[in-house]
C-alpha cells in the first residue's frame, strides 16, 4: 500500500508561483508513474500532468501547459509540481497520485481511473 503526503499548498496572488511537494512510501519509487490532479469545489477531479518512473516522459493538459512542470526525485521518493503564472481559477485541491507500473518506465498515465494510489490533498487558492 503506497502512501502519498502532499505538501506546499496556500494562499498566493494571481501571477504568483507555488511548488507543491508529494512524497511517497514505496520503493523503488521508479517503478511508479505519479501524476497530478486537481478538483474545484463542485466539479471533478481533473488531469494536470504526469510523469514516467523513470522521470523521462511528461504530459501536461492543455491548460497548464507552459505554466507548471512536473518533476521528480527518485532518490527522495518525491515528486513536484511548480506551478507559475497562477490565475484564480487554478483554485482547486491539488491531489498527487501513484501508478504502479514495474519495468514500464515510459508509460505515462493520464486518467483519474489508471491511478490506484491517492494522497489527500492539498487547496491551493489564487486570490485576483
Amino acid at each position: 500500500q503506497v502512501q502519498l503526503v502532499e505538501s506546499g499548498g496556500g494562499l498566493v496572488q494571481a501571477g504568483g508561483s507555488l511548488r507543491l511537494s508529494c512524497a511517497a512510501s514505496e520503493q523503488p519509487f521508479s517503478r511508479y508513474a505519479m501524476g497530478w490532479f486537481y478538483q474545484a469545489p463542485g466539479k471533478e477531479r481533473e488531469f494536470i500532468a504526469a510523469i514516467s518512473g523513470s522521470g523521462g516522459s511528461t504530459y501536461y493538459a492543455d491548460s497548464v501547459k507552459g505554466r507548471f512542470t512536473i518533476s521528480r526525485d527518485n532518490a527522495k521518493n518525491t515528486v513536484y509540481l511548480q506551478m507559475n503564472s497562477l490565475k484564480p481559477e487554478d483554485t482547486a485541491v491539488y491531489f498527487c497520485a501513484a501508478e504502479y507500473i514495474g519495468l514500464r518506465r515510459t508509460v505515462v498515465p493520464t486518467a483519474v481511473g489508471e491511478y490506484d494510489y491517492w494522497g489527500q490533498g492539498t487547496q491551493v487558492t489564487v486570490s485576483s
